[in-house]
């Protein structure tokens, strides 16, 4: 389809010492299937007390931040233990390589990309040049992500920004107008599939009109539920066949003034799933952020009760990451089912890339445009 095409773009739905056990509240999960989770780990190699804890705790995957990158040979090895402990070889690894000032991976062993924001100032010259420079950027992406063991990219951001929001997405948002976040997203997404890895749209249903940082506090939007359907769900109901997203930690008023969306089964049941229409596997944002309230097991324990699939805790720390465990029970039948969708798709998508041709693709679109 043309990228400057007057409607929104769609997709096609996709085809279809601590050896203890963890407990939890529905049992230890059986082999196939996992805990309602996603870990991350300590440092660059894993500790013997946390291959323990995981191959007991059991979660669906984990996640790398910049603590857990040295070299891409270390990476490849980290990968690779963190799967044995769970003894699941295609247990998800995820990783935030979204580019500009979001990106695990730097240089020197790893290259720079653009951030959203470049893409989306070429899409108002021309929106044609900015969806294949985009599309392009994603197969790079994914070339560079693959090899290492790293399935999951957690992008496309669909967010668009509002006048006086905070700077948290700024340059992280292809661009204001809703109709080029979801062409670009499509593009992105698209290429990160082609390329063998999974995107993840995010921050449902929208972090754009956010005013403070969720890292540290909760962001409270007090927009009319129509301005936000016509706004900031446009984007995502666009991608609403995407294998995965992730929850957006924003108390929307005139969806539900008590409870910030990934605690919200009004916002996750009656707009995340039905106004929007988003049929993948939903992730929390990562539970030891500061814009959620209670204990970090009370989080986990109230964000799969509100309708997430898989609760996401990112810092490392053990003892927390066991109080997780006891609160998350092994994935319901229909996240399970979800999560086979997206890793069938991820493998049914892999095209083979030429690295060279696409950074030089990626790089003439850009500079002509």
């Amino acid at each position: 389809m043309s990228a400057a095409s007057s409607s929104v773009p769609e997709v096609l739905a996709p085809e279809a010492a601590r050896p203890a056990p963890v407990p939890a509240r529905a049992g230890n999960p059986p082999a196939d299937n996992p805990r309602a989770v996603v870990f991350g780990c300590a440092g660059p190699v894993l500790s013997a007390a946390e291959r323990d804890f995981f191959a007991a705790a059991r979660p669906l995957g984990f996640i790398l931040f910049r603590r857990n990158v040295e070299t891409p040979e270390q990476v490849t090895r980290l990968t690779a233990d963190l799967r044995r402990a769970v003894g699941r070889s295609h247990a998800p690894v995820l990783v935030d390589q979204e580019g500009g000032r979001v990106a695990r991976l730097r240089p020197p062993h790893w290259p720079e990309f653009p951030a959203a924001r470049v893409f989306g100032e070429v899409w108002t010259r021309d929106p044609e040049r900015a969806v294949e420079a985009v599309r392009a950027n994603s197969r790079l992406l994914a070339a560079t992500l693959l090899p290492l063991g790293i399935t999951v990219d957690c992008m496309p951001v669909l967010d668009v920004p509002s006048p006086g929001s905070h700077d948290v997405i700024g340059d992280r948002a292809y661009s204001t107008d809703p109709m080029a976040v979801a062409q670009l997203g499509l593009a992105a997404a698209e290429g990160l599939l082609e390329g063998g890895v999974l995107p993840v749209v995010k921050h449902l249903p929208g972090h754009g009109r956010a005013g403070v940082d969720s890292h540290l506090e909760l962001p409270t939007v007090a927009a009319s539920e129509a301005d936000l359907m016509a706004r900031d769900f446009a984007p995502f109901r666009a991608l609403r066949y995407m294998p995965l997203g992730m929850t957006a930690h924003v108390r929307y008023l005139a969806l539900d003034a008590a409870r910030p969306a990934t605690l919200s089964s009004t916002v996750l049941g009656e707009f995340v799933r039905d106004r929007i229409g988003f049929a993948g596997l939903l992730f929390t944002d990562d539970l030891s952020m500061q814009a959620l309230p209670g204990s970090i097991e009370d989080r986990a324990e109230a964000a799969i009760a509100a309708g997430c699939d898989v609760a996401l805790h990112c810092n490392g720390d053990l003892g927390e990451m066991e109080r997780v465990a006891r609160a998350v029970p092994a994935m319901g039948r229909h996240a399970h089912r979800r999560w086979q969708i997206a890793e069938g798709m991820r493998q049914r998508s892999r095209q083979p890339a030429d690295v060279e041709r696409l950074a030089a693709w990626r790089d003439l679109m850009l500079v002509t445009a």
